[in-house]
């Protein structure tokens, strides 16, 4: 990489100028379904309806799992979060892993992390992650982060740093807000910005405030309060774009929305607008999630089918920054999306290599209009789908198509011994996982955060909880 530093240095500024400034903003369990522009019979999202309108819209955007740690594992290393050690909620991501932001870092960019983190091996509510923690945002290549370790509701603390920070407000308000600060203080600089942006929202608990939850008060409390802070959001979605132009970066500054994991249970009305299955789940329901990139003047505005997957982030991104993942060795499950932006042809209408997940013992693989997956892969029990067809997933056609299907359980299978070789470790120069990488835990039952629980007793978010897992305990 000092290589890659010294050609930059050496580039005249016109053309370390052309690389983008990168803004990845990510909902935390807001379904498919949960726009307006997805036709949402009750939320309104004016300002994520109109980023579709402006930039390139996927109608088959894929998390990496259905939950949240292993997409956002997914996000920043390109690869399917099985092969990078989360194959759950809480798990910490490698030291051994080659993440986006330490790539972007090293070829001049400035990094930032913002929000919910969910990658160093804690569960529990988010709490403020600790200076010292062994795998907090900076050691994976973010040179300013604002975070905590999960999920973050209304009046959030958070963790500038190490530094806690108390806010009032909604969170997605709280976090852009002060995401929007840093960006401004980048804007005049000269080198480019990485900054990711994770919400909090909509993940539970619920607590909107009274002016959000107003069209939704006919509803029950959760979904009331669930569909308040989805206007949150999206309030803040257009707070970020009008601060971009009045800027005068966005043109400059490519911009990529997405959803963790698909939408929610037990929310009237449904979260995934039609599609089978919820977060947690294989189906396109937990899988299938809103997906747009906004880059005026380069990115053509349109609609597309074309699927694509947050485990394609990577490689578009570091092929627009001029940057070269110094591994290229190492099995990698995305693709660059950039022959997209400029709109559709007939060399861009199929995706030249299928879109694979594992969760659990269930497993799928979606190659254009069809998608064979499985439930429990350490049984021979498989189901095939053709997705233009049958996007509720209704109808099992593997007898109907059994070359396609025999092809696709094999290609299946292949890939899931290939993520069994990466989890063992076969990836990494040393053959194995590292031995000291941590096991999942509650933050609660760390020594170090003990001296914090009598201060943070009372506070709304953890309150439950605490008294929860004291009740269990004893």
């Amino acid at each position: 990489m000092r290589y890659l530093l010294l050609i930059l240095a050496l580039l005249p500024a016109a053309a370390q100028a052309a690389r983008p400034n990168i803004i990845l903003v990510m909902a935390d369990d807001q379904g498919w379904g949960e726009t307006g522009y997805n036709q949402h019979p009750r939320l309104q999202t004016p300002n994520l309806d109109a980023m579709s309108q402006s930039g390139l819209r996927f109608d088959r955007f894929y998390a990496g799992a259905p939950v949240c740690s292993p997409t956002r594992a997914a996000v920043l290393t390109g690869r399917s979060c099985y092969r990078v050690g989360v194959p759950e909620h809480g798990y910490a991501l490698r030291h051994q892993e080659i993440t986006l932001p330490q790539v972007l870092s090293d070829a001049g960019y400035q990094t930032a992390h913002f929000g919910k983190w969910h990658l160093n091996g804690l569960r529990g509510p988010g709490a403020p992650i600790l200076r010292h923690d062994k795998f907090h945002p900076g050691t994976f290549g973010f040179d300013h982060w604002l975070s905590v370790t999960n999920f973050f509701d209304r009046d959030p603390l958070l963790s500038r740093g190490g530094e806690f920070e108390d806010y009032r407000g909604d969170s997605s308000d709280v976090i852009m807000e002060q995401a929007f600060k840093h960006i401004e203080r980048q804007s005049a600089s000269d080198r480019p910005f990485f900054t990711v942006i994770w919400y909090g929202t909509p993940h539970s608990p619920f607590k909107a405030s009274t002016e959000d939850n107003a069209p939704f008060s006919d509803l029950d409390e959760a979904s009331m309060h669930h569909y308040g802070e989805l206007v949150a959001l999206d309030r803040s979605i257009g707070a970020l774009r009008t601060g971009l132009r009045t800027l005068g970066i966005e043109k400059q500054t490519l911009f990529w929305y997405c959803s963790d994991n698909g939408g929610l249970p037990k929310i009237t009305p449904p979260t995934t607008g039609g599609l089978r299955g919820n977060k947690g789940t294989i189906f396109e329901g937990g899988l299938r999630v809103p997906g747009i990139i906004e880059w005026p003047g380069t990115v053509t505005p349109r609609q597309t089918d074309y699927p694509a997957s947050v485990m394609d982030m990577m490689p578009t991104i570091l092929e627009l920054a001029a940057a070269e993942h110094p591994a290229p060795q190492r099995p990698r499950d995305g693709i660059s999306l950039t022959p997209l932006f400029s709109g559709p042809s007939k060399t861009q209408r199929h995706r030249p290599e299928p879109i694979f997940f594992r969760y659990k013992s269930a497993a799928a693989v979606v190659d254009g209009d069809w998608k064979l997956l499985t439930q429990d892969f350490k049984k021979d029990a498989f189901e095939l789908y053709h997705l233009a067809n049958d996007v509720a997933e209704s109808t099992n056609v593997a007898e109907q198509h059994p070359q396609r299907f025999q092809t696709l359980r094999r290609q299946l299978r292949n890939w899931l011994e290939s993520t069994d070789a990466s989890e063992a470790g076969q990836d990494y120069p040393e053959g194995r996982v590292a031995a000291d990488h941590p096991q999942p835990m509650f933050w609660v039952d760390r020594p170090d955060y003990q001296p914090h629980l009598e201060d943070w007793k009372d506070r709304w978010e953890y309150k439950t909880w605490l008294d929860r897992r004291r009740r269990t305990k004893n």
